[in-house]
């Protein structure tokens, strides 16, 4: 099929339904034993329409929080809009949602920020979004002990029914996959494993703000000389500009850094294998922008979370990890709240205290996640999610669920 040109994800996904849904509706409509449900990811909510249209049940993948669905959700029921998209400040509640959150309007979604009736890529992402409502089921990667709140509410108040499953964190196992996974690194994972064995239990901070987002200068800069002045020893997966972003304010590794830092940094630069990393004994926390995989990840290791989102979900992630678990410390906020390089250090510092209240509740959020995928609560919905697809009744023909 052709690219997917479109530079914006309502486009894009707009792009992605005009391409794939006539192709997909003849697919299943050849098959002689067709399946009896469609499993899609919340952005293809229009994949509710093929499963009307083919008569199955459709159910919804969540690879964010529940909390930032429930976000969305009210987002886009309410249609809500912010009187001054430029006033960035402009505090924007949530009543309906369990502990009523309220957020600054640059921690909104610019699609929701930016959002006008006549635009049909944004009318379109809106209604791709209300199509989930529609849905038999939906999937979260996530757990009851940590979101038990919003995963009742979603039943309750949003959906209407009980068919909801927690079946996170989904994690890989002990072995290699854990290391390769994501793509190529720029050091051999021996050798990173081994000047991790020869630190202390938890004695060092492991730095990654994801797989796509690249710092900007100040935001480089500010990392870089808080993690000098700390002292700390730190693994760093850096991800560096292209040529092309450098002189859009994207920012690089101060030069002489590495040698400045030689014997308490570790740099990898590209993809680094960060299950593994996280679940050395060496490391005693992360500075994250708080995506929902890193989010789970440090979690499950039971680690002190040192949050600087950047967009997207992250802000409610932060908020979970915080103000709700109290296993994470405030550090930055995307580019409007950047800290001073001394209170970055000195936070890097602090959290690695192993008598602060955030490193217990850690090892016992850590505990729950562990024993919800090992005969507990996300074991058993994944069995009841099973369960419930086994006994759906294949289809007749109509176009009623």
């Amino acid at each position: 099929m052709d690219p997917l040109p479109a530079p914006n994800l309502p486009a894009r996904l707009r792009r992605s339904r005009d391409l794939h849904y006539p192709a997909l509706l003849q697919w299943f409509q050849s098959l002689t034993s067709p399946p009896v449900a469609i499993f899609s990811d919340f952005f293809l909510g229009w994949t509710q329409s093929l499963a009307s249209e083919l008569g199955l049940r459709r159910i919804v993948f969540s690879p964010s929080s529940s909390f930032s669905y429930s976000l969305n959700m009210s987002l886009c029921r309410e249609s809500l809009r912010i009187d001054d998209p430029q006033a960035e400040n402009q505090t924007l509640s949530f009543p309906d949602i369990p502990n009523s959150p309220k957020y600054p309007a640059y921690q909104i979604n610019s699609i929701y920020r930016t959002y006008k009736d006549a635009d049909p890529d944004k009318e379109f992402y809106r209604r791709n979004w209300l199509q989930n409502l529609e849905s038999w089921g939906v999937v979260f990667n996530t757990f009851s002990d940590l979101e038990a709140i919003y995963i009742d509410h979603l039943k309750k108040e949003i959906m209407g029914h009980d068919r909801i499953w927690a079946v996170g964190p989904v994690l890989g196992d002990d072995g290699l996959d854990t290391t390769n996974r994501g793509g190529s690194s720029s050091v051999p994972f021996q050798e990173l494993v081994a000047w991790l064995d020869s630190r202390d239990d938890n004695s060092v901070v492991y730095v990654s703000f994801g797989s796509h987002y690249v710092l900007t200068l100040k935001q480089m800069d500010v990392v870089a000389s808080g993690l000098e002045e700390s002292g700390v020893n730190f693994v760093w997966s850096v991800r560096e500009p292209k040529a092309s972003q450098v002189s859009r304010d994207h920012g690089v590794i101060p030069d002489g850094f590495e040698d400045r830092v030689a014997g308490k940094g570790f740099l990898i630069k590209g993809w680094a294998p960060q299950v593994a990393v996280l679940r050395h004994r060496a490391v005693g926390a992360f500075l994250t922008h708080c995506g929902w995989n890193s989010t789970l990840e440090g979690i499950a290791a039971g680690v002190v979370m040192l949050t600087w989102p950047m967009g997207a979900d992250q802000f409610a992630n932060t908020k979970l990890l915080v103000d709700e678990c109290g296993v994470g410390i405030r550090v930055g906020e995307s580019t409007q709240n950047i800290p001073e390089s001394s209170t970055l250090a000195r936070i890097l510092v602090e959290s690695l205290d192993g008598s602060r209240a955030e490193r217990s509740q850690a090892k016992m959020l850590s505990e729950e996640a562990l024993n919800a995928v090992n005969g507990g609560t996300s074991d058993n919905d994944l069995g009841s999610l099973v369960k419930a697809i086994n006994e759906i009744k294949p289809s007749t023909g109509s176009n009623k669920i």
